[in-house]
Formats: C-alpha cells, sequence, structure tokens
C-alpha cells in the first residue's frame, strides 16, 4: 500500500471556510483560549448573569476580559499559542475583520489535510510545464467574445492535460490526510506587503484596512492578520493510489500517453513549477528589499533541488498564497495576460497603477519580523517496502 508523507516547510493553512470569531474566543497568556460556549451557557442559565452574557455576544466587537476573563481560565476547549507573545499586543489594539481567525480545516477526529489541496496545486504545476504556444493567445480570443465564458482557460487544460476521459491526472489519486494533534498548530501574524511608487524605483508599504498603506519601515501601524496554521516540520500523511491500469501499452497508446509518462514525470512538472514561482517571488522580494525574505526563498530553493534529487516535489498550496500560487501562467508582464485580465474588472485598478502586478504578498511574521511566505509544503511518496 502506497502513503504520501507532506512536510509543511513554512506555515500552512489549508482552511474549510470556518473562522474563529472573537466572541468564540479569549487572548489569555499569549494564548488564544476557544471558550466552550455550552458549558458556559450550562453555567450562567443556573444564575442571574446569563442575560448580561448573551447582551455582550451580540453587541461587543470582543468579549471584555474584566468581566469574563475566567472562561479562559477555566472553559477552554483549546489553546492555541501565538508563534510570538508580542502578537497579544497587536491584537489588543486590532478591530474588525483582524479579530476573525481562519482556521485548520477539522473534522471530528482533529485537524486534517483535505486531498483536494494537494491535487489542485499539483494540477497546476502539470498546466504550467506543458503549456505550448498559442495556448494564451486562444484564452484571449474566448475572452474578447460577446460574453464571457465561465472557464476562459478549460482549453488550456484541456491541451495541457488531455481531455476527461485521459486527463494525465488521472494517473494519481490521494486521499485526505489522518488527523493530527492539535498541538502541530500555532496563531501566526500575516501581514500584507505593498509596492509604492518611489522616482524610477520601488518601496516596500505595508497595507492597512480599508486602504492605504504605511512605510516598509513601520510594520506595526498596518493591519495584521491572524490565523491558525501548521508549524513548519508538521507531517501529513495518507493514502496514496496510483492507477497503473493506464501505463499498459494498448491503454497508454489508447489515452495517448507518452511512453515515459509517470509519477516521476508529474512530480518533475510540479518542481519545474516550483522554481518558476521561486523566481517569480525572489524577484519582488528584491523589489520590495524583503531581505530575511529573500533568505527564506533561497532556502527554499535549495529544499527544491533536494527534493528533486530524492524524487519528491514542492508545492505552494492553502491559504495566502495569492495570485501567483494559484495561476499556471508567471509571466505577469505578458501583453497578451493582462489584456486577459482586463477583461475581468476586479483586476482593473491595480493593472492600470503601472506598478508589478501582483503588488502585494501575504507575509508571515517569524519572530516579529516579516520572514518567509506561507503554504510551501514537500510532498514523498512511499510504498509498503519503503516505510
Amino acid at each position: 500500500m502506497m502513503r504520501y508523507r507532506l512536510t509543511c516547510l513554512t506555515p500552512l493553512l489549508v482552511g474549510d471556510g470556518r473562522k474563529l470569531s472573537p466572541i468564540d474566543y479569549m487572548v489569555w497568556k499569549d494564548h488564544v483560549n476557544v471558550l466552550d460556549q455550552w458549558r458556559i451557557f450550562r453555567l450562567l442559565a443556573k444564575g442571574p448573569r446569563l442575560e448580561g452574557y448573551l447582551n455582550q455576544l451580540k453587541t461587543a466587537e470582543k468579549l471584555d476580559f474584566a468581566s469574563w476573563g475566567g472562561f479562559a481560565q477555566n472553559f477552554a476547549g483549546r489553546r492555541i499559542p501565538f508563534e510570538s507573545a508580542v502578537y497579544s499586543v497587536y491584537w489588543n489594539r486590532a478591530g474588525g475583520d483582524s479579530l476573525h481567525i481562519p482556521t485548520f480545516a477539522a473534522g471530528a477526529s482533529g485537524p486534517y489535510l483535505p486531498a483536494t489541496a494537494i491535487k489542485g496545486a499539483m494540477r497546476t504545476g502539470m498546466v504550467f510545464a506543458n503549456w505550448r504556444d498559442g495556448m494564451l493567445q486562444d484564452t484571449l480570443a474566448r475572452v474578447k467574445g460577446e460574453r464571457l465564458p465561465r472557464r476562459p482557460a478549460e482549453g488550456v487544460e484541456e491541451h495541457a492535460l488531455g481531455p476527461a476521459g485521459a486527463n494525465k491526472m488521472r494517473l494519481i489519486g490521494a486521499g485526505d490526510s489522518a488527523p493530527i494533534g492539535t498541538n502541530q498548530f500555532k496563531i501566526y501574524l500575516l501581514r500584507t506587503s505593498t509596492l509604492q511608487a518611489r522616482g524610477p524605483n520601488f518601496a516596500l508599504g505595508w497595507k492597512q484596512s480599508p486602504r492605504g498603506a504605511v512605510d516598509g519601515a513601520r510594520p506595526e501601524d498596518s493591519t495584521p492578520v491572524f490565523a491558525e496554521m501548521a508549524t513548519p516540520g508538521t507531517a501529513f500523511e495518507g493514502a496514496w493510489d496510483e492507477k497503473t491500469f493506464f501505463l499498459q501499452p494498448e491503454v497508454r497508446r489508447s489515452v495517448r500517453w507518452p511512453e515515459s509518462f509517470n509519477r516521476a514525470k508529474i512530480f518533475e512538472a510540479v518542481n519545474i513549477y516550483a522554481q518558476g514561482l521561486l523566481s517569480l517571488q525572489r524577484q519582488y522580494a528584491s523589489s520590495a528589499g524583503l531581505g530575511l525574505l529573500d533568505r527564506s526563498l533561497d532556502e527554499l530553493e535549495q529544499k527544491l533541488a533536494a527534493a528533486r534529487e530524492k524524487g519528491s516535489c514542492l508545492l505552494s498550496l492553502g491559504w495566502g498564497g495569492g495570485l501567483p500560487a494559484k495561476s499556471a501562467w508567471l509571466d505577469t508582464t505578458n501583453a497578451d495576460y493582462r489584456q486577459i485580465l482586463e477583461a475581468f474588472q476586479f483586476y482593473n485598478r491595480a493593472l492600470a497603477s503601472n506598478l508589478p502586478f501582483p503588488k502585494t504578498r501575504r507575509i508571515v511574521f517569524l519572530g516579529n519580523k516579516p520572514a518567509t511566505l506561507p503554504g510551501w509544503v514537500e510532498l514523498e511518496v512511499q510504498d509498503s517496502a519503503q516505510r
């Protein structure tokens, strides 16, 4: 039986859409203490304080620690530490959406990694590595029609991977990972960097909500984002399947797959994409003057080289990676690509700024310094003999 092992290289969040509301937790002793509300309701129902508690849940942005701090001490279902103790100060100053903390995907047995995150990231890498001349122009022609297609790049995927019945991604399959312990997670601080024009060059800024940016030397004045993320070194394991039926000579000819096509080819395609993405991110780090981030990306490039030697691959997946980590086209200066984006009004303002596109990145702070990008992992596959 084959299994995969996915190891976090940078903090990782693969969510299921859920967030911790600021009335669902309290910060105490540099931990996010997730309240067991049912226990609290049962306790308060025995006395006169229930109505006051319910009123605060309805009206307050966050619970008043002076009134209800004892719940953080005695009625916490989970206690999630901040990556750095100083983040408690930023949390106390924050408001609005910053107080809503996205959480890792979890089921009844605990946090797990959904397999769709793995397959989606690998699919993007395969499309990138199998891109052919003319595909971008075909997509541009589709979006210039009278009506925008719902899936403008559907033809690109089919050309790169094959039609539905012969899609090359059918060779591999992965299951959701086994649940892992909640002690593998921390609350990380992220801030959104941006590039600002300074004469002929660019300068670093940090985004504020709802708009505007502060100088790059003052990240503490920007809008923070808190997220529950798996720590570097955390490993997820799950079932891996390879449909060797497709590799039989007559079947391979029927679906028109190359004779050399196998899992190693898929992993190499993913690594080609990872190399291109890391190069793009290093260009951004250089333009923004983010030295720590550039060193982190250099370390990832070294890990990519090591992964290629041992037959594994690097992926960028999950929350926080932004458009570059979800797009199979990385040359954002290409005129045809920009025309495609202009067909969607969402991008028009950013494209009109004459700044590098996209000009923002979500940066993970480590030790209160802008240090790395979220979501980088290493994927390796082992059969029963190797385990």
